[in-house]
């Protein structure tokens, strides 16, 4: 399936398990991501996505979002969003 790159990841936070992330483009809520970098390898469906603790459904190019993530990422692993 095609990926088109929408952003990095900048932060990482332990408790709870959540991704900052640097959007290039545009994430939606249902969206199916793959974070990948130099040892992270994820495929995920983004089930919630929050502007400084505030849920919202769509963040836009620009925005700096928290999403939770199965697992550890790293900042500068690039976040795809796969077509459908």
């Amino acid at each position: 399936m095609p990926e088109v790159e929408v952003g990095k990841v900048s932060d990482f936070f332990a408790k709870p398990v959540v991704a900052g992330i640097q959007l290039t483009g545009t994430l939606r809520v249902g969206d199916r991501i793959h974070i990948k970098g130099h040892t992270t390898d994820l495929e995920l469906i983004v089930e919630s996505i929050q502007i400084e603790r505030v849920d919202i459904i769509e963040g836009k190019p620009g925005d700096a979002i928290g999403i939770k993530v199965p697992d550890r990422v790293r900042p500068g692993d690039a976040v795809y969003k796969v077509a459908e």
